[in-house]
């Protein structure tokens, strides 16, 4: 007599094993969820909350919250039962901030902003003049004149000036710009300069100069924030001014915030953390 052959369903661990690698762990990912959906809430959350936030049912979520909390991933407030970050969750925070070098890390996409665009690109940091640029690629248009790594830039004349003016706190940036005028206090008419240079920024989203430091040469500049409260690092695009219209400077700006956006989104920044 031959035995009727039963079929027997697969446990959701041993169907996750038997998945291909390249597909990943499903019960990993909807954890996640559960994790980002805590860090968007920016505080404390109930499990109807967090539920709500991630798309699951409250019983489910539970479940991983218990999970999580095993391993110090999430805690639960003994005397308001709401979630937040565990311990764990901030160790690996510090040591992930500890280990970023934001400089290096956003080197590393440059070359690939200067190969869509084909322009020159460098980066700027704050330093105690004002911006200094600290990397630079060339394009494959040449330019009259090209600022050498280490130099120390205006910041009314120069775009990432503008960006670091418009994203930066005036009690840091006005002792420097007054150092680079060599003046004492700034005037009206500076001070007017300044402001219209901040909304045209903010508005646009980048800044940009013609003719402002090297005679005949375009420059959109954007920011790339960090996480935390570091200041923000800035991206410039340089190009010859002649043969590039306004619609080229349009297209190419938009590529810029493209790129800056996606390398603030690697250093961990959220998009309504900015500095004033």
């Amino acid at each position: 007599m031959i035995a009727p052959v039963t079929t027997q369903r697969p446990s959701d661990s041993e169907a996750e094993a038997a998945a291909p690698a390249r597909q990943g762990i499903q019960s990993v990912e909807l954890a996640m969820t559960v994790l980002q959906a805590l860090e968007e809430g920016r505080g404390p959350m109930s499990l109807t909350q967090l539920a709500a936030a991630s798309g699951m049912q409250p019983s489910k979520v539970h479940r991983y919250l218990v999970s999580l909390a095993r391993v110090g991933l999430v805690a639960q407030s003994p005397s308001s039962g709401r979630y937040d970050m565990g311990p764990a969750m901030r160790r690996l925070g510090v040591e992930s901030l500890r280990r970023m070098d934001e400089v290096a890390l956003v080197s590393e996409h440059l070359p690939g902003l200067r190969d869509t665009t084909s322009h020159a690109v460098n980066l700027a940091v704050w330093g105690d003049h004002g911006p200094v640029v600290v990397r630079w690629e060339y394009g494959a248009h040449a330019l009259p004149i090209t600022v050498r790594v280490g130099a120390t830039m205006p910041l009314l004349t120069s775009a990432m000036g503008g960006a670091f003016l418009a994203h930066l706190p005036a009690q840091l940036t006005e002792p420097v710009l007054r150092g680079q005028l060599e003046v004492k206090t700034l005037d009206a008419a500076t001070r007017e300069r300044v402001d219209r240079i901040k909304a045209d920024v903010l508005r646009e989203g980048v800044a940009t100069t013609e003719g402002g430091v090297i005679p005949g040469v375009t420059s959109v500049a954007a920011p790339v924030f960090t996480a935390g409260e570091s200041f923000p690092l800035v991206v410039t695009l340089v190009m010859p001014a002649r043969g590039v219209t306004e619609q080229d400077v349009a297209g190419l700006s938009a590529e810029l915030l493209r790129s800056t956006r996606a390398m603030s989104d690697m250093l961990g920044h959220a998009v309504d953390r900015q500095l004033p």
